[in-house]
């Protein structure tokens, strides 16, 4: 809204030459980023007071994991924090007549919705299991999954025609291939990997939103390179106009993130919970579909897939099939507790993995 007011401003009173800086992503991106931070900052204590009079608080669970700590009594739902904070700041300084920026908020909303109904239903049961059923959350995410694929492939698509079928990898400038039956069908799977991923990942106090901050970040910076028709032929990246307003969602996410941070650094005063875990991997699997860069989320996003690969391969492959466990505990940070390692270090552990990780992929940039 305030990109579209000063624009109007700037066309009426041509004078006030200093709103020329609104035309600049990087200035609303600074302007995004410190907006979503004051915005959860100044409104966490109220939420956190109202969830814990409402008694929206998480519940004791058994993670067959001695030295964990409890975690019951704590405010879930926080998600409801970094959805406000990122929709709002959205509204205010990223173009909102922008088909890249409509998709990615239409998605991060779709998700976070998603997830507080499946946190109500939890906090309803009082159970971890009491939430919907896998299948449930299967069928909804793939609804979405499905609109989103036949809106890719579209004449509304943000994405040039020539370029919409198309499977970037890192390292290569040529797509690897270009075929809308396998493309899409990716993209089907893609989107609901991602977003549980992210869920599984959200498991120790501050684990997931530092990871998720990195790569939103890095998919940031693409969307910047993307977007400027000289840095991406400068750089051997497809040009796709537009685009470069999503480093604006991506600067508005980071700053919801380290404003919920704040309050999330162990020891937690709040959860995100599936409002805000569904939501971020939505968001992620938008972004990276949107600028051709699913490849990458295996190398950006490697701490996600090392979460959800050890929870699926021990309980699709091992307790399922095999009737045993392959791992102690599943996922991966559960499994680093058991093997006598603090919450607080296994957390700031993965935390420094996933930085290099957003840095070897950063690197990517210019190996082509």
């Amino acid at each position: 809204m305030l990109y579209h007011l000063f624009r109007y401003l700037m066309d009426v009173f041509p004078e006030l030459g200093f709103l020329r800086l609104f035309n600049y992503i990087s200035f609303r991106a600074i302007g995004a980023a410190l907006t979503s931070i004051i915005i959860v900052l100044f409104s966490a204590r109220f939420f956190i007071s109202y969830f814990h009079k409402k008694q929206f608080l998480d519940f004791a669970r058994e993670t067959g994991i001695p030295s964990a700590s409890d975690k019951s009594g704590t405010p879930t739902m926080g998600g409801i924090l970094i959805a406000i904070a990122f929709i709002v700041s959205s509204l205010l300084w990223a173009s909102l007549t922008n088909a890249f920026v409509i998709l990615t908020i239409v998605s991060f909303s779709y998700y976070s919705l998603l997830g507080y109904m499946d946190d109500r239903a939890k906090l309803k049961a009082r159970s971890g299991e009491g939430g919907f059923s896998e299948k449930l959350k299967l069928i909804l995410q793939g609804l979405y999954s499905l609109a989103f694929v036949v809106f890719l492939f579209s004449s509304f698509s943000p994405i040039p025609e020539s370029e919409r079928a198309n499977l970037y990898a890192p390292f290569f400038k040529y797509p690897l291939l270009t075929s809308f039956l396998i493309y899409g069908t990716f993209v089907f799977f893609y989107f609901i990997a991602v977003s549980n991923s992210v869920n599984i990942t959200d498991g120790l106090d501050g684990l997931a939103i530092v990871p998720s901050t990195f790569v939103v970040s890095v998919l940031g910076v693409f969307a910047y390179i993307i977007g400027n028709a000289l840095q991406a032929k400068y750089l051997q990246f497809p040009h796709y106009p537009g685009a470069g307003e999503l480093t604006i969602l991506a600067s508005c996410f980071a700053g919801a993130a380290v404003g919920f941070l704040w309050y999330n650094a162990y020891p937690a005063q709040i959860f995100m919970g599936d409002t805000g875990s569904l939501a971020i991997g939505g968001m992620i699997a938008t972004l990276s579909v949107l600028l051709k860069q699913e490849l990458l989320f295996p190398l950006l996003g490697g701490l996600f897939v090392a979460e959800a690969f050890t929870s699926q391969v021990q309980d699709k492959i091992g307790v399922n099939f095999l009737g045993r466990r392959i791992f102690h505990r599943a996922p991966l940070h559960h499994e680093l507790q058991y093997r006598g390692l603090a919450e607080n270090k296994v957390v700031v552990r993965l935390w420094i993995i996933s930085g290099i990780l957003a840095l070897l992929a950063i690197a990517t940039i210019k190996i082509r």
